[in-house]
């Protein structure tokens, strides 16, 4: 019965994140084959990138922090297909994101280059009337900072003490991610916790929750396509909340305890990471890159 469960769990958790398949040949080959930017298995980066809960509720905290910079949710709102296909969107973005931590140089490229031809697509007005082009520099560098401010929060707050990362490697994570946000056009891009720290800071006047902003907060807080993906969806959203700075949660209009982000949202989160660890088992995608990286791996 727990092996069916486990089973039925791990398919569902595989559907909804990666769409199916996880097309380990993005990661498992050539064998030697360092990957674009060399990340290995010590890395901050990978340690960030390869811990479930950290991520989830990371991704969560991004979307919504993102959210509050009026020319980044603009291009959303106006261009992105994420409230009539949000698992589609979801399979993108962690496509990108494993595919640049964990696969092959030439996969890199190769979604590097899709997220460039889409950038240059997606241009408008904001209703500020401000124009904004999803590949400006500026705006690649706040929505790339938000995400991995938010991914390393995660981690911190997730990931076993153990596991967690020193200051050092935190400013080691943020240097060593930079090239990927460099590789889509940003500039500037912060390379320790005290630069990410005061770009935030130095774009917080330009930050604001926006209708559209709020809206897609509320969309991400209803979604699911069965009860059981509403609740997990609830939950990890719930614990995301925690991760944003007090600024953004303000923004935002969210008011949700201390007490209760810590002693209820971060249990559950965490009870609901072990059950994901549990029913995935070991990460076949980075077992795959492994491999690759060890020179053991098949084409």
């Amino acid at each position: 019965m727990l092996v069916g469960l486990r089973k039925r769990i791990g398919a569902e958790l595989t559907a909804t994140m990666h769409g199916g398949d996880l097309e380990l040949e993005r990661y498992a080959g050539p064998p030697g084959d360092p990957g674009l930017f060399g990340i290995t298995p010590g890395d901050p980066v990978w340690r960030v990138h390869g811990q479930a809960t950290g991520m989830l509720t990371g991704g969560f905290a991004a979307l919504m922090l993102q959210s509050l910079h009026p020319l980044a949710m603009a291009g959303v709102d106006q261009h992105s297909d994420f409230r009539a296909d949000p698992v589609g969107r979801l399979n993108g973005t962690v496509r990108f994101i494993t595919t640049t931590t964990f696969g092959s140089s030439a996969a890199a490229r190769e979604v590097i280059g899709v997220v460039r031809r889409i950038h240059t697509r997606v241009h408008g007005t904001a209703p500020n009337g401000r124009p904004y082009r999803a590949d400006d520099p500026d705006l690649l560098t706040w929505v790339h900072t938000a995400e991995v401010h938010s991914f390393l929060a995660g981690h911190q707050t997730y990931a076993p003490r153990r596991l967690r990362l020193t200051p050092a490697e935190c400013d080691a994570y943020y240097r060593r991610a930079a090239p990927m946000a460099e590789a889509l056009g940003a500039r500037n891009v912060p390379l320790t916790s005290l630069e990410a720290e005061r770009h935030l800071t130095r774009l917080r006047p330009e930050l604001h929750a926006t209708e559209a902003a709020l809206d897609s907060v509320r969309f991400l807080r209803r979604f699911g396509r069965t009860r059981r993906e509403r609740l997990v969806v609830h939950l990890l959203m719930n614990a995301s909340v925690g991760l944003l700075p007090d600024w953004a949660r303000a923004e935002l209009g969210i008011r949700r305890p201390a007490l209760v982000r810590a002693a209820w949202d971060r249990p559950l989160a965490a009870a609901v990471g072990r059950v994901f660890q549990w029913a995935i088992g070991p990460s076949p995608i980075q077992a795959a890159a492994r491999g690759r990286l060890a020179g053991t791996a098949r084409g």
